[in-house]
């Protein structure tokens, strides 16, 4: 079942090298399965987990308008004004009770020493082969002594981050995320449509920041992780349609880090089944593990931070020919943003905004020959891409 809520959201997103971003805002509905997205359009923002207090939730846009970088002009799609967003700097959030972890994580050594707890704990049970693959994730907190405008930590991140799908979301269910992601979960319209599997990170060199990572050397843990999603996400389509391609893997750059990437693109016979192949393919192993259902219950058990809405999926979700563009209907052919185009993203290299906080997310696959301190620094540097995007602000 699904309930709507009268209370305002908002989204700021951008495409990946698009010159412009879309501003939208209106009510949500909420919903406790993929499945029941069939048929929908809106902006969704969905968890990890999806439970009671916890729910997909999807904006149905009431006023949209495109806003382009290049000129500082922007056009009117549907509606006169937004009012939410052109007035919101920063809104009080009421505590909320379940996003504490289990100890503080604001003191950087309780943050490392829950890792290592955590860590140790996921490893066993790879050495025992319980599981081929399991993700890691952790949280990192910092205080801010004065308010921030959100939206200039949105438009910073675009500057930052060409590359990335950015979005700033609020909802009164999720609260508010900024994200700076690479992985794209499903895209397309019509009949046509395409997905990914991206695993696999490293960190560039500086005298490797000038290209975009083709001479890096790709160790086996690494090859091996990503052929793991790869796999999954194969056997997911072949569920759905028998008409697929897979290419790749190749190394992409997503700000100075790179990964491996595999492209899927596949026919669908009918939209109608969207809801169904996002609950197959979500969360991929990519950021839970395999076998999945297993891991996911155990990465809900024992990591030490919740993982709220990181690691779940937003995005602009198919819209009707007539209604407002969250596909990009007037975008330019360029950009390749067609009518009624669908565009979710992992929630990958995001944050959670509070009024005096922010909560910062990300996480690593795990394997048998995994290290901790390994892991550890390939969160760090995956937690850079944030933390750049405030001390900038900060500046």
């Amino acid at each position: 079942m699904s309930a709507s809520f009268p209370s305002e959201a908002f989204a700021l997103y951008r495409l990946p090298h698009a010159d412009s971003y879309t501003a939208l805002e209106g009510p949500t509905q909420e919903f406790t399965s993929c499945v029941q997205l069939n048929g929908q359009s809106g902006f969704v923002v969905a968890p990890f987990e999806v439970r009671p207090d916890q729910p997909i939730v999807l904006i149905r846009p009431e006023l949209v308008e495109e806003r382009d970088f290049s000129r500082g002009t922007r056009y009117e799609v549907r509606g006169t004004r937004l009012p939410l967003v052109q007035q919101y700097t920063r809104i009080n959030y009421p505590r909320t009770s379940h996003l504490a972890p289990r100890t503080s994580i604001l003191d950087p050594r309780t943050s490392k020493n829950n890792y290592a707890i955590d860590f140790a704990n996921f490893h066993a049970q790879l050495q025992q082969g319980t599981f081929r693959k399991i993700v890691l994730s952790r949280c990192s907190e910092q205080r801010v002594q004065s308010p921030v405008d959100d939206k200039e930590l949105f438009l910073r991140a675009c500057q930052l981050y060409p590359r990335m799908f950015i979005a700033l979301v609020h909802t009164p269910q999720s609260g508010t995320w900024l994200t700076a992601t690479p992985e794209i979960l499903l895209e397309g319209s019509g009949s046509d449509w395409r997905t990914i599997a991206l695993a696999g990170t490293m960190k560039l060199e500086p005298e490797q920041l000038g290209g975009e990572g083709e001479n890096v050397r790709w160790s086996t843990k690494n090859i091996e992780e990503q052929r793991i999603v790869a796999t999954y996400i194969a056997e997911c389509l072949e569920r759905f349609t028998d008409d697929f391609r897979e290419e790749g893997p190749r190394t992409v750059r997503a700000a100075n880090l790179v990964h491996l990437r595999s492209d899927f693109t596949f026919k669908l016979a009918s939209n109608d089944c969207i809801g169904d192949l996002l609950q197959a393919l979500h969360p991929t192993p990519a950021v839970c593990g395999i076998p999945k259902r297993d891991a996911f219950q155990f990465i809900i058990r024992n990591e030490h931070t919740p993982r709220r809405y990181y690691s779940g999926f937003m995005g602009p979700l198919k819209t009707p020919s007539g209604s407002p563009c969250l596909g990009g209907e007037k975008a330019s052919p360029k950009q390749g943003r067609l009518e009624g185009s669908t565009h979710l993203y992992v929630s990958l290299r995001c944050m959670n905004i509070e009024s005096d906080r922010y909560r910062l997310y990300a996480g690593g696959g795990l394997l048998k020959d995994s290290t901790e301190e390994q892991e550890w620094l390939e969160t760090e540097a995956k937690l850079e891409t944030m933390r750049r995007c405030i001390a900038i602000s900060k500046a």
